[in-house]
């Protein structure tokens, strides 16, 4: 039987990796998006159903079509009826949303829709089982969606739900953004994302993929590429606490120098600098947390992760703006995301962070020259809360206090 792939959101993930991959996986007869952009479902439709994608190699930019795409705006009662018919027939369907409060926003939600579509499923055996990526930001968000969908049907669909539907968690390791302002992307060649637009979508060329194992029975995936794991967490852990750890510590430093784009850190004493912390500071505490698990989380494992990031961290062509990955310096210093979950995770190993402890004092120090008056530990505070743990909390503001004095001579 040909296959359905259904997208709901349409943002990079979803057009430069989901639909990417079904199309060039040669599995999927149909290919569906959802998109509540009027201009945006009008431009696709008169296109042709077709969209451009501009992809970040080792050695140039590669502007690739995706041609035949049905698009659907569900906040229009013809499209939503066809939204929902191709999801009780779609046998793999990705939501990739700002985040996962939109699981339960609009009229219709994403998951009345999906609920909607899964309840004809039930109804009709000669449907096929689905798969759902849950591309949100969220180590949860395969759960927090089900919770949601499953909320929209009565006690008796919930019950048979499970033997159709499985919602898997998934750990994207691409880099991807939009290039909003016209002058760029006419002076680096990229093509515009839709006919007449004027933004283009840049993806890198990486799509290995995780996502937790499929449990249904019989499933053959149309998009093969990914990767299966039992238990997805210690590698969600090793993007949050190394990836994410290192390319925001690349960001908030190489701010301090006045640096632009994120490839101007290569010839740079910086670089080598957070090759060290991904290394010994990220690695070393991974790799003993998660020991025995995998062979990333080995010494020569982690190096080989560490040598392929930074290399796609600095690819030129990404053209990664500093002022992009340094974006909301309130969140990245949360307890539990990539520069204070580090330094605390780093603790219970009991290893020094002092590496990553000048990434957050850099943060502190830009959020300090919008929040004047406050001191450092107001101001982590009230990020933070008073649930966390005092003593860690008290040893890693030491280290920042620390860190601040050391931040002085790093230009």
């Amino acid at each position: 039987m040909a296959k359905t792939f259904v997208g709901i959101g349409f943002g990079p993930i979803q057009s430069g990796l989901f639909l990417l991959e079904a199309l060039e996986s040669g599995n999927f007869e149909r290919l569906v998006v959802a998109e509540i952009v009027p201009e945006v479902v009008a431009s696709v439709r008169r296109g042709g159903g077709s969209y451009w994608i501009n992809v970040a190699e080792a050695g140039g930019l590669r502007s690739h079509q995706v041609a035949g795409l049905e698009i659907y705006n569900p906040l229009d009662a013809d499209d939503e009826a066809q939204l929902v018919a191709a999801i009780a027939s779609a046998d793999e369907i990705a939501t990739a949303l700002p985040s996962v409060e939109f699981y339960d926003r609009g009229t219709p939600s994403p998951a009345r829709l999906l609920a909607s579509g899964f309840r004809r499923k039930l109804l009709h055996r000669e449907l096929p089982s689905t798969v759902v990526y849950a591309a949100e930001n969220d180590n949860h968000a395969a759960e927090l969606l089900r919770d949601a969908v499953r909320a929209q049907l009565d006690p008796a669909e919930r019950l048979r739900l499970d033997d159709r539907v499985q919602v898997v968690n998934t750990v994207i390791g691409k880099m991807s953004g939009v290039v909003s302002d016209p002058l760029l992307v006419e002076r680096d060649s990229l093509v515009p994302f839709i006919e007449e637009g004027h933004q283009a979508v840049l993806v890198e060329e990486f799509n290995r993929i995780l996502i937790n194992r499929i449990t249904l029975d019989g499933f053959e995936r149309g998009i093969e590429v990914f990767q299966e794991k039992s238990d997805l967490l210690p590698f969600e852990e090793a993007k949050l606490y190394g990836h994410n750890a290192a390319h925001a510590l690349m960001g908030y430093l190489a701010n301090r120098r006045h640096v632009t784009y994120m490839h101007e850190v290569s010839s740079s004493d910086l670089l080598r600098f957070v090759e060290q912390a991904f290394l010994e500071e990220s690695g070393g505490a991974l790799c003993r947390r998660h020991a025995g698990v995998d062979l990333l989380f080995t010494m020569s494992g982690w190096a080989e992760y560490v040598d392929d990031l930074l290399t796609r961290m600095i690819n030129p062509y990404l053209r990664d703006r500093v002022d992009r990955v340094i974006r909301d310096p309130r969140r990245k210093l949360g307890w539990n995301d990539r520069l204070i979950g580090t330094m605390h995770l780093a603790l219970e190993q009991k290893l020094e962070s002092r590496r990553y402890a000048l990434g957050a004092a850099a943060a502190v120090e830009l959020l300090l020259a919008t929040e004047p008056n406050q001191s450092v530990t107001k101001l982590l505070d009230s990020i933070w809360g008073s649930s966390e743990s005092r003593v860690d909390q008290h040893a890693i503001v030491g280290q920042m206090e620390k860190a601040r004095e050391e931040l002085r001579d790093f230009t």
